[in-house]
């Protein structure tokens, strides 16, 4: 089938990571969205190691939603294998993913030998990332070529995170040149009609942040890809999730126990450090050791220093009176191993931030270790866990797990705490879709695909978006090719 335009999903679909489609608007664009790593029990799957499923001398530009690895991990891979075209991304997801796939370097060279195989990629062919990558800023739009324009707003998801807004042009034929579908395919690519949109959304956030500004909303737009992580659940509130937090460190420091946290290196640990400044600060907690022992998420918490311009308006005010949110009595950095080791001779009750937020690598996995068979301790998981991971191993409530080839005994507390997942939920989700339309209300949304989440969460959120907002709503299936109408 030639004819234009179409969405393949590449991966992405049937499961949280390894985000990747292709939009084929013609013969001669062809554009990728996000090029991210499929993760679960491992750091990097198989899977990953596979050859891409579309001719990668093809694609004429990658747009990238944010730097989480799963929506990243994958493009020195692709430039690797052959891709010389542009990336386009926010300044701060650039600046980001510069900091993520250097850390994934590390990781992917232990993994790999372990099980006696090359690693994925090596820091050289990070290098080569970086100089196909420009960057744009949110609502200024840019032509891509005669056939496409792109607009980008903010998801809210992590900062940089944006939504891709793709606009068809009357350049674009909807078919290949000369077939009897060439004028008829799309709205918008004969006189007097409208052009066509595709609205990407990446991860959306979990409006309102505690840093971040709201997601923006949907808009005009005819077709929505959009994520579906927690399409089948609600998080807690926001004075709940705050709440619920406090209780868990003083339940622990009450135990005399340690608390670890296997925190998301981006996002998840400064929000965290937020939260922990202000209780500290107003005195609603003891004053103890905290720890971010997270080389990556050092260097993200001064990216986001340098993106204050893209906090909300109440973190911004509060800036300007003088509190710097990511610095408060006790709190200690750790940058070098020793330091991390250090950890351990500091007397509880303390609390330890470190990644991986699904502890499938970095240095909390040797904290767990460490402190799991403790029953004073806790472990508070703080977003999703993807399905094979040790950190979905903690929630479903296994008793003994592997680490380093160890079976450790769960003694310690497991808590989860949803309410701070940087996705929304699934009643935000519905409501997000129904924010599509133009300024007078009126919307031409006709098909919303839910991707980026496992099967039963991507279904029920279809469904709910069908039965409420009367928009025809489906999953798509892995590989399979999706033409516009």
């Amino acid at each position: 089938m030639n004819s234009f335009p179409k969405i393949t999903f590449c991966t992405g679909v049937g499961t949280v990571t390894g985000a990747n489609f292709l939009l084929e608007v013609s013969s001669k664009t062809k554009i990728l969205i996000d090029c991210g790593m499929v993760q679960g029990e491992k750091f990097a799957t198989a899977e990953n190691r596979e050859p891409f499923s579309y001719d990668i001398s093809s694609i004429t530009a990658l747009f990238i939603t944010h730097a989480h690895l799963d929506h990243v991990g994958r493009i020195p891979k692709l430039v690797k294998d052959g891709y010389k075209g542009p990336i386009y991304s926010t300044p701060e997801t650039q600046a980001l993913a510069e900091v993520v796939l250097n850390d994934a370097v590390n990781i992917l060279k232990e993994e790999a030998d372990r099980e006696g195989v090359s690693p994925l990629y090596d820091a050289s062919d990070v290098q080569q990332v970086f100089p196909l990558w420009k960057t744009v800023n949110y609502h200024e739009p840019f032509k891509l070529n005669d056939e496409v324009s792109i607009y980008l707003k903010d998801a809210g998801h992590i900062l940089g995170s944006a939504m891709i807004e793709v606009t068809l042009l009357n350049g674009a034929t909807g078919a290949d040149s000369g077939s009897p579908l060439a004028h008829s395919a799309l709205t918008g690519t004969t006189s007097g009609r409208s052009q066509t949109k595709i609205l990407f959304t990446g991860d959306l956030g979990n409006s309102p942040a505690p840093l971040l500004r709201d997601t923006e909303a949907v808009g005009d737009v005819d077709y929505l890809v959009m994520e579906s992580v927690y399409g089948d659940r609600n998080h807690e509130d926001r004075e709940g999730r705050t709440n619920k937090f406090k209780q868990v460190i003083e339940r622990t420091i009450a135990r005399g126990g340690t608390l670890i946290i296997p925190a998301f290196a981006i996002d998840r640990t400064q929000v965290l450090l937020y939260e922990l400044n202000n209780m500290v600060e107003k005195g609603v907690i003891p004053s103890i050791p905290i720890f971010v022992d997270s080389p990556m998420a050092i260097k993200a918490t001064d990216i986001y220093k340098t993106g204050e311009h893209l906090f909300n308006n109440f973190v911004q005010a509060q800036i300007r009176a003088g509190d710097d949110i990511f610095k408060f009595p006790r709190l200690k950095y750790t940058v070098s191993q020793n330091q991390s080791q250090e950890i351990d001779n500091a007397k509880p009750p303390k609390i330890i931030l470190a990644g991986s937020g699904m502890s499938v690598g970095g240095r909390v996995v040797g904290h767990e270790e460490q402190y799991l068979p403790d029953g004073r301790n806790t472990v508070l998981l703080v977003g999703y866990q993807t399905t094979g991971s040790l950190g979905r191993q903690l929630v479903d409530g296994l008793k003994k797990v592997h680490i380093h080839r160890k079976t450790i005994k769960v003694k310690a507390h497991i808590e989860t705490l949803f309410g701070y997942s940087a996705h929304k939920d699934g009643d935000h989700l519905v409501q997000f879709v129904s924010t599509a339309g133009d300024e007078k209300g009126k919307g031409r949304l006709k098909k919303v695909f839910t991707v980026m989440g496992e099967p039963g969460a991507s279904m029920h959120l279809a469904q709910r978006i069908n039965d409420e907002l009367g928009v025809k709503a489906l999953v798509p299936n892995r590989g399979e090719i999706y033409r516009l109408e």
